[in-house]
């Protein structure tokens, strides 16, 4: 019988790229995806007819329930959420309230139908929140002192995960993942945003002047592909209950990555800072050490800064040529 894994947010960059990491190196596994009904499927297009698509809403308790008596997972990959920071600051009950019960849901749903996958949780860097400046790079042990409703979001799912491992023996996989960018990323994130931008100059379509907000914070960037093949690996190999810090280990500031981009265009472009992409509190420093994850599973990064910001960038400009429009979040 064929092994059956079923995608959260399937339509967002991570789990576009992950159907195609497993539609490759798992080709005899049936591979299950949700969306809503609102979804952007510009990502998962390329999918059609390889992937089984679902829709629901996972805040939807009853919903989350027929979901998993119709696919009765193997692995869950649990993907979906409201991802990006700055809308947990304009909204941030609907934020708090649908990471947390949508991740609940899908518990109590395997809990009623009586399956036993392993499940890996998608949390994030932004959990740490305000690093010292001594503890950099961050591993498991590091404290967690959020500063977003979002990453408050996250802490939640991570305990919840924890706890329903030590209450009902779930197979929860906590992988906390870092920045990670690259082609089908969302044009709301700063890293896709300017790259847009870009594309949008070159094209004659916006004046030559890009907006940005705080450039002085460092990110630690990996590549989403690489981020996906972690996710892969770690349903594979690391231990229920535990937690996995996912990182590249290297920083660099915003201001580093908006030069890069910058240098791989001809175009004349003026940097105008938008006081409305400021945030009422940032995390200035995100490093993390994935030594743990890297001796449970051999992971290591494939591609380089270089190569995922490039392909961002080209990723934009056929957009642009195309006149598609990306509007995922995730």
């Amino acid at each position: 019988m064929k092994k059956r894994v079923l995608i959260t947010g399937i339509t967002g960059m991570a789990g576009s790229h992950l159907a195609d990491l497993l539609l490759a190196e798992a080709p005899d596994y049936e591979i299950f995806g949700t969306k809503r009904w609102r979804s952007s499927l510009t990502n998962v297009a390329h999918l059609e007819g390889k992937v089984k698509f679902i829709d629901c809403n996972l805040t939807d308790s009853t919903a989350c329930l027929k979901l998993i008596e119709t696919t009765r997972p193997d692995y869950v990959f649990h993907l979906a959420a409201q991802s990006f920071v700055p809308h947990s600051w304009q909204n941030p009950n609907a934020t708090l309230s649908d990471n947390i019960m949508m991740q609940l849901h899908l518990f109590e749903a395997i809990r009623s139908v009586g399956i036993d996958p392993v499940i890996q949780i998608a949390l994030s860097s932004e959990e740490y929140g305000k690093v010292l400046p001594h503890e950099a790079p961050v591993n498991e042990n590091n404290p967690l002192r959020p500063l977003s409703p979002y990453a408050v979001s996250k802490v939640a799912q991570d305990m919840l995960a924890y706890q329903y491992n030590q209450s009902y023996g779930f197979k929860t996989i906590r992988t906390r993942a870092f920045n990670h960018e690259g082609p089908r990323r969302g044009e709301v994130f700063v890293t896709s945003n300017f790259a847009k931008q870009i594309a949008e100059i070159e094209a004659g379509l916006k004046p030559p002047q890009l907006k940005v907000g705080n450039l002085n914070a460092r990110r630690d960037w990996s590549d989403v592909r690489d981020v996906a093949r972690a996710y892969w690996l770690s349903v594979q190999h690391c231990v229920p209950g535990e937690e996995y810090v996912i990182a590249s280990g290297q920083t660099r500031s915003i201001q580093e990555l908006l030069d890069f981009l910058l240098s791989q265009t001809k175009s004349k472009i003026e940097v105008v800072v938008d006081p409305t992409r400021l945030r009422p509190s940032d995390v200035e420093l995100l490093q993390g050490d994935p030594s743990k994850f890297i001796k449970a599973t051999g992971w290591k990064p494939r591609y380089t800064f270089e190569q995922t910001m490039g392909d961002l960038l080209e990723y934009w400009r056929e957009q642009i040529r195309s006149g598609s429009t990306a509007i995922s979040v995730s």
